[in-house]
């Protein structure tokens, strides 16, 4: 269980003032349609994180651990540099209308996830926790819990949460993460850095 709550806030927080929260925004305003919005949102970040997750917890098993935790620590490191620059939502990942709401969504979804840091921290929590199923439900939830409802409600939850103070959270997370697997915190902070 705590894998999958580690996983779920860490990835929602990580995705407030993503990219894809703003494709989630020009989709609604787009299609005007927010259920297939959001059933699209949820096929592709699942295929997406399952990749992801797959391929962390794959090399964990082949890296040695000594230096896998030294990568895990400094990739959160970096997610934490990461987080604290806004996205802007790439040029070219307006969907095809032909597609429909739930087609487009899920193909630009899909496209704009590769790479981008919530994949990253997908597979850095799969390689960390070596438990694929609750890494990808969580992360999946997380997503979910983020973008949904900006589908939802759009500009009014951007008055509210600043997306610079979301960034700044985000970041103190990812950055906590990575010192205590740096320097071996786990038994100050539980399973988010047991090794």
């Amino acid at each position: 269980m705590d894998v999958f709550l580690v996983s779920t806030g860490t990835i929602a927080i990580g995705e407030i003032g993503d990219k894809t929260q703003l494709l989630a925004l020009l989709l609604a305003a787009r299609f005007r349609k927010p259920l297939p919005i959001v059933l699209g949102i949820f096929v592709a970040t699942v295929l997406n994180h399952a990749a992801a997750a797959w391929a962390g917890e794959w090399v964990s098993q082949a890296v040695p651990q000594n230096i896998m935790k030294w990568g895990l620590g400094l990739s959160f490191i970096a997610m934490a540099i990461w987080a604290l620059f806004p996205d802007k939502a790439d040029e070219g990942t307006n969907p095809i209308d032909r597609f429909g709401a739930f087609g487009a969504t899920a193909i630009a979804f899909f496209l704009v996830e590769i790479g981008d840091k919530t994949q990253l921290a997908t597979a850095a929590l799969a390689a960390k926790f070596h438990d694929l199923v609750p890494v990808v439900m969580g992360t999946t939830l997380g997503m979910m819990l983020a973008d949904a409802p900006v589908v939802f409600f759009g500009e009014a939850l951007a008055r509210v949460i600043p997306l610079r103070v979301a960034r700044m959270i985000a970041a103190g997370i990812f950055f906590v993460l990575g010192v205590g697997i740096l320097f071996d915190l786990g038994q100050y902070f539980g399973v988010l850095m047991t090794p």
